[in-house]
């Protein structure tokens, strides 16, 4: 037997469950759609972007926000309900160094996640997206 972590059970209830009822369609979040529209948004936003100056560090603010807030309004667009939205947006000076980034998420199959990452010669943008259903 493996040693590891493990989950605690689930404490089950003593009452009976009540008769389910025909299931609802419950809805899906497009991935790949927000996929190619954040890959397409980080190019046109940032393409001609280059870190700038300590007196300008806002400029790297203010590009997080837009990207942030066009990603949320797409997945909105997308599916309009039963979701959660998340946006994480990240952006670095771009000096030649490596980078990794894992990611683990445990979820139900219709919640999904889009990661976009976007780098030139001054920096490096990664986007993620997470999409939870709520109903």
């Amino acid at each position: 037997m493996a040693s590891g972590l493990r989950s605690p059970p689930t404490p089950r209830s003593s009452a009976p469950s009540p008769r389910p009822s025909a299931p609802s369609p419950r809805p899906t979040f497009d991935a790949d759609l927000l996929r190619a529209y954040m890959k397409k948004l980080l190019q046109t936003t940032l393409q001609t972007a280059s870190w700038p100056e300590p007196r300008e560090r806002d400029k790297v603010k203010a590009w997080m926000k837009e990207i942030g807030e066009r990603v949320k309004e797409r997945m909105i667009e997308i599916q309009p309900r039963g979701f959660k939205y998340i946006v994480l947006t990240q952006i670095n000076e771009n000096m030649g160094q490596g980078g990794r980034a894992d990611l683990v998420c445990h979820w139900e199959d219709s919640d999904t996640v889009a990661q976009e990452v976007y780098a030139n010669d001054s920096i490096i943008c990664i986007c993620v997206a997470f999409a939870v259903r709520t109903i």
